[in-house]
């Protein structure tokens, strides 16, 4: 056999006899006999086993290898709680960007970013950092209620109207994220009414025959002027604190119609600035 463990040469080890009184000898001179041989085997084996048995109590009582250094998250966690958006944005992106950080840390550090991207009016950056959150970890009900509000205001009503389904899919008892919905699917239909009659004035064109009221209805703008002016009308007499200041309200408002009427037509008359003037008047009325 040739060289043994950590350099030992199992060949020259001192080979044992046994004496006829029992009692052990230790011989450096080759072994012939059969039962010699045998014995050599065995002490081989023995050392070779004691030699590993020493290794491996040496590497376990050695130093052990040491852990990754956890990554630090604080720089990010005190510039979100400060409300610094600009330190939010650096501090949170450098530890998203660290391979080390860990899953959970790397959610907060996006969603931190995306808030503070969202308050600086950055909403395709702000949906880009929701979208990698719901990437790590899509049970977050709270991220799609955050990406629902930030689409909302950057006009992507659909798309927001989907997030706060989501959430409320997510997390049947999330009053934010229902609130939500519901106030965005009542804005979704009052902007669809309001685009069924836009171009519309208070009255049927079809059947007009002054020509003030022709002329409205052959213009959009001012369509759309005498449709709020009735509109507003309508509403303070409505809220009137009596009826006497409700008459008055109905009164002022046929006087300007009349006036409309008789004036339209005539040199230096003009309608639209005449008609922005009553919808100023009314507006301005009991505070409207």
């Amino acid at each position: 056999m040739g060289p043994g463990v950590r350099g030992y040469d199992m060949d020259n080890l001192p080979q044992i006899r046994r004496c006829q009184d029992g009692r052990s000898l230790a011989t450096m001179g080759p072994v012939h006999s059969t039962s010699d041989k045998s014995m050599r085997v065995r002490l081989k084996i023995l050392v070779a086993f004691f030699l590993l048995m020493l290794s491996h109590s040496a590497f376990a009582t050695g130093a052990e290898p040491a852990k990754d250094v956890q990554v630090d998250t604080s720089a990010c966690t005190m510039a979100a709680a400060g409300d610094d958006d600009d330190k939010t944005i650096s501090a949170c992106g450098e530890l998203i960007e660290n391979e080390k950080t860990a899953k959970a840390d790397r959610i907060k550090a996006l969603i931190a970013r995306a808030a503070a991207f969202g308050r600086k009016d950055n909403a395709n950056r702000a949906v880009d950092d929701y979208e990698t959150a719901l990437q790590l970890d899509p049970t977050r009900a709270d991220v799609y209620n955050a990406r629902g509000e930030v689409r909302r205001k950057s006009g992507s009503f659909p798309k927001a109207l989907a997030d706060f389904g989501a959430a409320i899919k997510l997390k049947p008892d999330y009053a934010a994220a229902r609130a939500n919905y519901k106030s965005l699917a009542y804005e979704i239909e009052r902007i669809g009414a309001l685009i069924a009659v836009a171009g519309k004035p208070s009255f049927h064109c079809k059947t007009v025959r002054r020509a003030v009221e022709k002329a409205i209805c052959a213009n959009r703008e001012l369509a759309d002027l005498d449709r709020e002016i009735h509109a507003m009308a309508v509403r303070v007499m409505g809220d009137a604190r009596s009826f006497e200041d409700a008459r008055k309200l109905q009164r002022e408002q046929e006087a300007f119609i009349a006036r409309r009427n008789a004036e339209f037509g005539r040199p230096g008359y003009d309608l639209r600035k005449a008609m922005k003037r009553r919808l100023t008047d009314i507006v301005g009325v009991d505070g409207y």
